[in-house]
């Protein structure tokens, strides 16, 4: 067809060659389509290399993210237009499955966590019935050990899950951060004096107020005294800041400072995980690994922020400001 039709325009063209006019006029009726295809192909390419392909890889991939295909990524794309939209995609995208592999994760450490006491219980119970264990106070105190840590790990988790979805209830009060800071001291003198570390406390303006949940606030801190106390070896120091700030709507800045064994740069980013443990052995069962995911949550839920700076070999400082 095409052939037939470019055969008969040049036919008629030399035809009528003598009459340039009509040449003229002829070459203009017959060239004028061909320069519109021309055009119209190189708009659509243009388009499409521009907005089709693009939007093509973004299709394709919500479908894969609808079927369960979360490592799915759209090709980075020199497009103005699309570009930052690819780039917030493939992070929401790089989140969701960042989620899912804690979701998971979650599931297998709750098995694991609840694993080892039921079967210490159940095991203990089966001894007794049995007749290989006599019902003696020790046995009875073994397993009710394991009850209460079963009951402390739900609980927990339960405080845990509320303080993440917002649902968890505060009940703030008007105190000074001074009887705060002498009652966290007070309670953890022995267990420092004990191991060998001393406990230091330092309040630059005792008359400094603050407005918070007195008891939520103390388990927070009562988590990062704790755990410095568990890696600051014999003849440590471990100090109890408090300072007042302005920063936006923060007055308060809380440090708790340790001479302990640090954390490596590269397990930084996950201390504040649920289960999160830097010996990898979980050989401590007294530490159920969700203190400093609490913690965070519960700084979190009274609109504060905290953060960790670690050293290798030379300690580590958590920063609280409220």
């Amino acid at each position: 067809m095409t052939l037939f039709i470019g055969g008969t325009a040049a036919a008629l063209y030399w035809a009528f060659s003598e009459y340039s006019g009509f040449r003229n006029i002829w070459l203009l009726v017959c060239g004028a389509p061909v320069a519109v295809v021309v055009v119209a192909v190189l708009t659509l390419f243009t388009l499409y290399t521009r907005f089709g392909e693009p939007l093509s890889g973004i299709f394709n991939a919500i479908d894969s993210v609808s079927e369960g295909n979360l490592s799915v990524r759209v090709k980075e794309h020199n497009s103005d237009v699309f570009s930052e939209l690819i780039k917030r995609f493939n992070k929401m995208v790089e989140e969701l499955e960042r989620a899912d592999k804690q979701r998971r994760n979650l599931t297998a450490d709750i098995a694991h966590e609840l694993r080892t006491p039921l079967h210490i219980i159940q095991g203990n119970l089966e001894g007794v019935l049995d007749g290989v264990y006599e019902a003696t106070p020790d046995h009875i105190n073994n397993t009710l050990d394991e009850t209460r840590l079963l009951a402390r790990l739900v609980e927990d988790l339960q405080t845990l899950s509320l303080a993440e979805t917002g649902q968890l209830p505060l009940h703030p009060t008007r105190f000074l951060l001074a009887d705060l800071i002498t009652d966290l001291t007070s309670s953890f003198s022995a267990q420092a004096k004990t191991q060998g570390v001393e406990l230091l406390s330092q309040i630059d303006d005792i008359t400094q107020e603050l407005t918070a949940d007195y008891d939520r606030l103390n388990q927070v801190l009562s988590n990062l005294i704790s755990n410095a106390l568990r890696h600051t070896p014999s003849g440590g120091k471990i100090s109890l800041e408090a300072e007042s700030i302005q920063v936006q709507e923060r007055s308060v800045r809380i440090r708790v400072k340790d001479t302990g064994v640090g954390i490596a740069p590269e397990n930084l980013p996950f201390i504040f995980d649920r289960f999160w443990r830097g010996e990898k052995s979980r050989t401590n069962r007294s530490n159920s690994g969700l203190g400093l995911a609490i913690s965070k949550q519960l700084v979190l839920a009274h609109k504060g922020t905290i953060d960790v700076e670690s050293e290798v070999g030379k300690g580590t400082t958590f920063t609280i400001e409220l």
